[in-house]
This record gives C-alpha cells, sequence and structure tokens, in this order.
C-alpha cells in the first residue's frame, strides 16, 4: 500500500505523466474557467483569490456553459465554450445543476463527450486533523468516464416500458485500464484493481475485465486484482487501507467513488480531474450546486481548491500547488476556519482570507 497515512497530494499526484505530461515555465498559463451555478462562482471567487495571493502564473478566461440546441435539435455546449477550451486545453469548472427527468441532459456527460475526458481520477485521502472515522485513507478511483450506463442512450419501448443501453467498447475499456497502469506507476503505486459485475453482465463487464487483465500482462510491475463491485463496498467500508488505485467503467466509478469520499470527510474535501484525448484536462469539485446556501457566504472551496491544486501539478507548477495546498491543510487543521459543513462556523471568506494569508508566509 501507499505508505504514509498523512502524505500529502504534493507527494500523491506529484507525477504527472499520466495526466499528460504537461510542463510549463512560470509565464502565466490561460485556464478556462467555468464558475458553474449555485455557489459555483462564490468558490471560484475564493480559489482565483487564493492563486493571485500566492502569485500563481495563472490567467483566467471565464466561460459560461449553458445548453443550447445545435443543428438537429441535439443539445450543445456553447461555441465559445468549446473554442476556450480547444485553445485553453486545460479547464477549472465549478458545479453544474442538471435537470431531474426533463429538459437539457447534463452539461457534465456533455463536457465529457465534447472533450472526450475518458479518464475520471479521483484521490481521497485522509486529511491530517480532519477527524473522520477512518483516518489513514490514501486511495485513487479511475472511472471510465465516456460510456457505460452515462451513454445517454434510452428509448421508450411501449408506454411504461424503456429501455436504457449499455455500451462498452473495447478501445475505451482498454484505454482507461492502460491509464489506470501508467499512473500507479507514475506515483509509485503498487496495486490496480479491476472493478466488475462480470459474473452478472458478462458480455459488457466481462468485454472490460478482458481488457483490463489483458493490459495486466503487459505490465507485471504492477500488481493487479479484480474484485466485484459489491465486494469492494464491503471490504472499502470494513479496511479502505486494502485498496490503492481502483479502475472501473463508468456508473460504478460514480458510486464508488463517492463512498469513497465520504470515508475521507465527504465531496466538499475531494478534487477530481478528468484527463481527454489531446492533451485537454477539466479539474472540477463533485459536490452539488447547493441552491439552499448560494449567495450567502457559507460555500466550503475546499474541493475546488484542491482540483486547482491538481490542475497546477498537471501544469508542471508544482511550487505554487504545494504552498497553495499546504496552506489549505494548515487551515483545515487549526479549525478555527472552517466552514459549516466541516464543523466550523466560518464563512467561506473567513476561509478564503486564511488560506490566502498561510500561502503568502509559505515559502
Amino acid at each position: 500500500m501507499a505508505a504514509g497515512v498523512y502524505r500529502s497530494l504534493s507527494q500523491g499526484l506529484r507525477r504527472i505523466t499520466p495526466f499528460g505530461s504537461r510542463l510549463y515555465s512560470d509565464e502565466a498559463k490561460t485556464v478556462t474557467l467555468i464558475p458553474g451555478d449555485g455557489i459555483g462562482p462564490e468558490i471560484s471567487a475564493a480559489v482565483q483569490e487564493i492563486f493571485a495571493a500566492a502569485s500563481a502564473p495563472i490567467k483566467w478566461e471565464t466561460s459560461d456553459v449553458t445548453a443550447i440546441k445545435g443543428p438537429g435539435g441535439k443539445y450543445i455546449i456553447p461555441q465559445e465554450a468549446q473554442e476556450s477550451m480547444n485553445k485553453n486545453k486545460i479547464g477549472l469548472k465549478g458545479p453544474l445543476k442538471t435537470p431531474v427527468g426533463k429538459g437539457h441532459p447534463s452539461m457534465n456527460l456533455l463536457l465529457r463527450k465534447t472533450f472526450q475526458l475518458y479518464a475520471n481520477v479521483r484521490p481521497c485521502k485522509s486529511i491530517e486533523g480532519f477527524k473522520t472515522p477512518y483516518p489513514d485513507v490514501d486511495l485513487v478511483t479511475i472511472r471510465e468516464n465516456t460510456e457505460g450506463e452515462y451513454s445517454g442512450i434510452e428509448h421508450m419501448i411501449v408506454d411504461g416500458v424503456v429501455q436504457s443501453i449499455k455500451l462498452i467498447t473495447e478501445p475505451a475499456s482498454r484505454r482507461v485500464a492502460e491509464f489506470a497502469f501508467d499512473f500507479a506507476r507514475a506515483q509509485g503505486r503498487d496495486t490496480v484493481t479491476a472493478v466488475h459485475k462480470a459474473n452478472i453482465m458478462r458480455m459488457s463487464d466481462g468485454l472490460f475485465l478482458k481488457c483490463c487483465r489483458e493490459v495486466a500482462e503487459d505490465n507485471k510491475d504492477i500488481r493487479f486484482e479484480e474484485m466485484y463491485l459489491d465486494t469492494v463496498c464491503l471490504n472499502m467500508v470494513q479496511d479502505p487501507t486494502q485498496f490503492d488505485v481502483l479502475v472501473m467503467p463508468n456508473l460504478y466509478g460514480d458510486i464508488l467513488s463517492d463512498l469513497c469520499a465520504g470515508l475521507i470527510g465527504g465531496l466538499g474535501v475531494t478534487p477530481s480531474g478528468n484527463i481527454g484525448a489531446d492533451g485537454v484536462a477539466i479539474f472540477e469539485s463533485v459536490h452539488g450546486t447547493a441552491p439552499d446556501i448560494a449567495g450567502k457566504d457559507l460555500a466550503n472551496p475546499t474541493a475546488l481548491l484542491l482540483s486547482a491544486v491538481m490542475m497546477l501539478r498537471h501544469l508542471g507548477l508544482h511550487d505554487h500547488a504545494r504552498r497553495i495546498e499546504t496552506a489549505a491543510f494548515e487551515t483545515i487543521k487549526e479549525g478555527t476556519a472552517l466552514t459549516g459543513d466541516l464543523g466550523g462556523k466560518a464563512k467561506c471568506s473567513d476561509f478564503t482570507r486564511e488560506v490566502s494569508k498561510k500561502v503568502q508566509e509559505i515559502e
């Protein structure tokens, strides 16, 4: 298992080869910022303020992502947002509202499909000083991000009968499996576990598992395990330290990564990155839009901030990432400027000021 109960993400995500190996000088890099809905604009502004305090060489190009109907009536990403991402290649995204059962499709799904964001990477690591029932979690979930049950292929056969297609392809399965092994090797991790239900969905999950096994044969330096999804969930809540890197199809990854986030304190402290083809990557907070507290200065910007730290490392800006991450973790450990979801009474602006103050003191 990965070493160290409280090893910082600066070690856990320090080498970026499987993230695209994009290394830059301190010349400012333009990043597409998608503030999102609800609390999104507030936490995005908090990240910008902390980045400014750290003198991070990032220029922000704000872009609105609202579903619009394109030719043929299909919903698409606005052209301005597409052009911004195609130009900048790197994005940071706040939470986006998704209508339930009606209206436009999930904008998160549209972004993944539009930019072929094939691998979702979510580190789950215990934070020193922030107590949870599981003090020594240190694992990463890697989720195939473009197909499976989330392919959006649904139709009504007759009234009252709806069919949803689970699409699994060999190229997508092999691509995410290769990414998982490359990631494990680059991060100094030693085990990849393929999560599946091939005992029930023998063709679809069977194909995914077959691809994982074949990729494992070409990566003998990394230990390979395979485990049923339900068994993983059971073992995860009993002893999460037995897991290292887990790779899985789309729906399983959506569920299991949230379960893992719960082990370390919730989605409010969990970073996430989506890695795509042609060097495109979008880093995001994965919590909801929290419309009930939007505009009230109560939101917790930690998840988006740590996702932005992942982004900095992806860009090769390791020193800025280290300083910002250290400032955030020290603020959480001290416990005097925690937002309500972390057990405190501070406002978003209080947390932001404290992190900004600390980041200027860290060399």
